[in-house]
């Protein structure tokens, strides 16, 4: 669509963009009540649109940054309400809003960029790759018991909405990270509660107290099933815990949450231990594991400089990223970090891919089993397996 116009939208220009992407997913726009909760979830500057000459696609994105293996944190981008009008689909406007975005990003100085993928066939040509998994578990109240050497835990505070929303951003914050894990910056707090605004029932957040102040909270709210009005879930949507006490004090909370059936904590991470604090760990039962967040390495250089390796011998990587042609070259990986080198490469793969090791998420091994990694040394696929490995999974735990 070579007559295709795309521009950074002005701030009165954001409820169309809104509206035309709630279309392309099949979502009715909001009303004027609910646009203005949603309004100050959009980053002023951060959305573009296609313009043909009317308004036909949109995307947007937010600045946080990542939190890599090793702790460091770097700038990173999350990318949304990336959509295309029904009648212009399939005529590259998106890969135009995607290719502009990307530009930006590294002209900006971005390392990252980050979404949740509504269809996994889209991104990985944009070099996006799934790099954090998710799992979403549930427990028979009735059945479940903790087990008498689990922690004891503190002591726990029940808030409403506009409570939470003083106080969780503060505890979040004050968290350790995981690999994958993202700073979360205002819109994404006013995302929230525009979410739980438009639930028929109340959310509720308990805050657990440690030793040393608040270490960790959950967001829940209660439902009846249609089919069966007397049988109620209770449904977790967020969970953040600092340590194995708040993670176990959390849950002793919620076991003991009167007419609930059944706990089902949403897309939690796949190491999460809820089967060994269980006394009987089949009272819980893994409903779901999925794709969470899809990453972008926008500056490969940096990004492989930033993180920690593990104990093995040096690897060189031939990486290939045909959109930032600037990231294409060797990279040698060593339990000190990395470079770029002159030396012959002994694997050899693409952006996409790289950004599914680069968390540690996907064993280079297996990939290369898949045909996604080109072995030129035998030995290299068992070392960067040690490489990119991490001592916990990775995992974001944030939707936007």
């Amino acid at each position: 669509m070579s007559d295709l116009e795309i521009r950074t939208l002005r701030d009165d220009e954001h409820r169309a963009a809104s509206n035309l992407f709630r279309d392309s997913v099949h979502f009715p726009p909001a009303d004027d009540s609910e646009w203005v909760r949603t309004a100050r979830c959009y980053q002023p500057g951060g959305t573009i649109g296609a313009f043909d000459p009317e308004l036909v696609g949109t995307a947007r994105f937010f600045d946080a940054e990542l939190t890599v293996p090793g702790g460091a944190r770097l700038p990173m981008v999350g990318v949304t309400s990336v959509g295309v009008r029904a009648d212009r689909t399939r005529r590259g406007v998106m890969r135009a809003l995607m290719t502009t975005q990307l530009d930006d990003f590294a002209a900006r100085g971005v390392v990252f960029a980050n979404l949740l993928a509504s269809e996994s066939g889209i991104y990985g040509r944009f070099g996006y790759g799934l790099a954090t998994r998710c799992r979403t578990y549930s427990v028979d109240r009735h059945r479940a018991r903790l087990r008498p050497d689990v922690p004891a835990g503190g002591e726990l505070e029940l808030l409403d909405l506009d409570r939470a929303l003083e106080v969780c951003p503060g505890v979040y914050d004050r968290l350790e990270h995981r690999p994958g894990m993202m700073t979360r910056p205002e819109v994404l707090w006013r995302l929230y509660e525009n979410q739980a605004s438009r639930r028929g029932e109340p959310m509720k957040t308990v805050v657990h107290h440690g030793p040393d102040g608040p270490d960790g909270f959950a967001t829940y709210f209660v439902s009846a099933l249609q089919a069966h009005p007397w049988t109620k879930n209770l449904e977790v949507t967020h969970m953040f815990t600092g340590t194995p006490a708040a993670f176990a004090g959390v849950w002793r909370f919620l076991l003991g949450v009167d007419l609930v059936d059944r706990i089902v904590a949403e897309e939690r991470p796949l190491d999460e231990p809820i089967e060994l604090i269980l006394a009987d760990h089949r009272s819980g039962t893994v409903d779901r594991v999925g794709d969470e967040h899809w990453l972008r390495l926008v500056d490969v250089p940096k990004a492989l400089a930033a993180r920690d390796y593990g104990h093995a011998a040096p690897v060189v990587l031939a990486v290939t990223d045909p959109l930032l042609p600037g990231n294409s070259g060797t990279y040698r990986i060593t339990p000190d970090g990395a470079e770029r080198t002159d030396e012959p490469a002994a694997l050899a793969l693409d952006v996409t891919t790289l950004a599914m090791i680069y968390l540690g998420t996907w064993r280079p091994s297996a990939l290369a089993g898949a045909g996604r990694i080109e072995v030129r040394d035998p030995a290299a696929p068992a070392a960067a397996d040690l490489l990119f490995g991490t001592r916990v999974a990775s995992w974001s735990g944030t939707f936007f």
